[in-house]
C-alpha cells in the first residue's frame, strides 16, 4: 500500500459498556469529528483509553481499521450497513487492508501541518468488541480471519482530519499485519514464520516479547484471542 485516504476520524471518552451482566470502562464508542484534530505521540486531542493497563501508549497511539471490511461485518450483524468509528477505531480507513500495509511503514498523515506516523502492530479484538456488538464470535473472527485493523505510532505530531491521506514515505520490512495476525492467532507451530515477525525491529515491543516467548518455548497451545482492543 502506498497511499490510502481517511474516511473519517472519530475520538471518545471512557463510559460504562453491558458486559455479561455487569458494566466495564471502556472508551470503545467512538464518535466523528468534524475538523482538524491535534495529534501527539499517545493519540489525539479529546480521545480516552480506559484501561492503560492494555490500552493506549505510544505504540497504540491510533486505531486503524479498513472500511473494506464493512460490508462483511454489516452481514454478520444483520446491519443495513456499519457506521465510522464501528470497532472503536480512531482512523476508518479506505485502502489500506491488513493484506498490504507492512509492520513499520511509515506515512505522512495529511497535508501541511500534518504528522508522520510509522505501523506498529496489528490490533489485538478483545471482548470490548463482542460487548459493543452483543456477538461473542466478532473478536475470533477478526483474529483469525486477519481483518482486526492495526495500530500507529506517531514519530511526528500534527494535525488530522476527514480526508487526509496516507502516504507512504519508507518501508522497513515486508511483513504484513495480516502474517502477524496468521502466526499470532491461527499458525502458532510455524517457528520460521514466528521467528521472521519476530525479527521486526518496528514491530512494538510487547507483542514482540510475545511471540518471541513462543518461538522459546516452542509453541504454546492455541487458545482464543484476548488482546488490546
Amino acid at each position: 500500500m502506498t497511499s490510502a485516504r481517511v474516511l473519517s476520524l472519530q475520538v471518545g471518552r471512557a463510559a460504562a459498556l453491558p458486559w455479561r451482566g455487569r458494566a466495564v470502562p471502556s472508551a470503545i464508542d467512538k464518535r466523528p469529528v468534524d475538523g482538524r484534530i491535534a495529534l501527539a505521540p499517545l493519540g489525539f486531542a479529546g480521545d480516552e483509553q480506559a484501561d492503560l493497563r492494555v490500552h493506549g501508549g505510544p505504540d497504540k497511539a491510533v486505531c486503524c481499521y479498513p472500511s473494506e471490511h464493512f460490508p462483511r461485518w454489516a452481514a454478520l450483524l444483520e446491519r443495513d450497513a456499519m457506521p465510522f468509528g464501528a470497532f472503536g477505531e480512531n482512523l476508518t480507513l479506505a485502502g489500506a487492508l491488513e493484506t498490504d500495509v507492512c509492520i513499520g511503514d511509515t506515512y505522512t498523515l495529511g497535508g501541511e501541518g500534518g504528522a508522520v506516523v510509522q505501523v506498529s502492530q496489528p490490533r489485538g479484538p478483545c471482548f470490548k468488541i463482542a460487548a459493543r456488538w452483543g456477538r461473542k464470535a466478532v473478536t475470533r473472527t477478526m483474529a483469525y480471519d486477519m481483518i482486526a485493523g492495526f495500530y500507529l505510532r506517531v514519530l511526528e505530531p500534527g494535525t488530522v482530519g476527514a480526508g487526509d491521506t496516507l502516504d507512504l514515505v519508507e518501508r522497513v520490512s515486508d511483513v504484513t499485519v495480516a502474517e502477524v495476525l496468521r502466526v499470532t492467532y491461527r499458525d502458532r507451530h510455524d517457528p520460521p514464520a514466528l521467528q521472521r515477525v519476530v525479527a521486526v525491529g518496528a514491530l512494538a515491543e510487547q507483542w514482540r516479547a510475545s511471540l518471541a516467548k513462543l518461538v522459546e518455548l516452542n509453541m504454546l497451545p492455541l487458545t482464543d484471542p484476548v488482546g488490546d482492543a
